[in-house]
């Protein structure tokens, strides 16, 4: 049996064929997308070996300019104190002479107010009430005076023996009195501003056993 003669519309429809199937090749289109992949990963690749070396300058640039402001920081509080101890020092060191500036002049002072307490002592007899109201009236005004200036009289008579404020001239045995008691001031002490000018001079009582 012979065969049909083609047709125009098969020639066609076999050309068609041809061409989509020349057109659509696996092998082909799976090639292309491994070359687009490659080159976008050398891409990639290239981009960051061109970038990281300038982020690493700048991060650490930026972390050496942290680091000098955290110096900077740290100096400028340290200069801060330094300057506010020495202010402190300087403040402290004017207040001390202030308050003590007059400790020479009153040790120059001590022995007339001495001398005022044993001569009121000694018109106890004899003296007429006009001389004794004198004396004490010069002496308290003279206590007064040194009082304004931050000066306190120690008069430890039946107080307990302190070294830091009493100087014991002798030591008597004495059953009324706990021992390390101060029987007698022989010389009263003073005080300026708190601070020791003169320390009163005692008799100190011991056990009588």
């Amino acid at each position: 049996m012979a065969k049909d003669p083609q047709t125009p519309l098969d020639d066609e429809l076999s050309r068609q064929q041809e061409e989509a199937d020349a057109q659509v090749e696996p092998e082909s289109v799976e090639g292309e997308l491994e070359d687009a992949i490659e080159n976008a990963e050398q891409t990639q690749e290239e981009r960051e070996s061109t970038d990281n070396p300038e982020a690493e300058v700048l991060a650490a640039k930026v972390e050496e300019l942290e680091q000098s402001l955290a110096d900077a920081k740290d100096q400028s509080l340290r200069a801060a104190a330094e300057a506010q101890n020495v202010r402190r020092r300087a403040e402290q060191e004017a207040e001390k002479a202030r308050k003590f500036a007059l400790e020479k002049f009153v040790k120059e002072l001590l022995p007339v107010v001495d001398s005022l307490e044993k001569a009121l002592d000694a018109m106890q007899e004899g003296a007429s009430e006009t001389h004794r109201e004198g004396v004490s009236m010069t002496l308290k005004l003279q206590l007064d005076v040194l009082g304004k200036f931050g000066v306190e009289v120690v008069d430890p008579t039946g107080e307990p023996f302190d070294p830091q404020y009493h100087e014991a001239v002798t030591m008597v045995p004495n059953a009324e009195l706990e021992p390390n008691s101060v029987m007698e001031v022989i010389q009263k002490g003073y005080l300026l501003n708190g601070r020791l000018v003169r320390p009163a001079m005692v008799v100190v009582s011991q056990s009588s056993e």
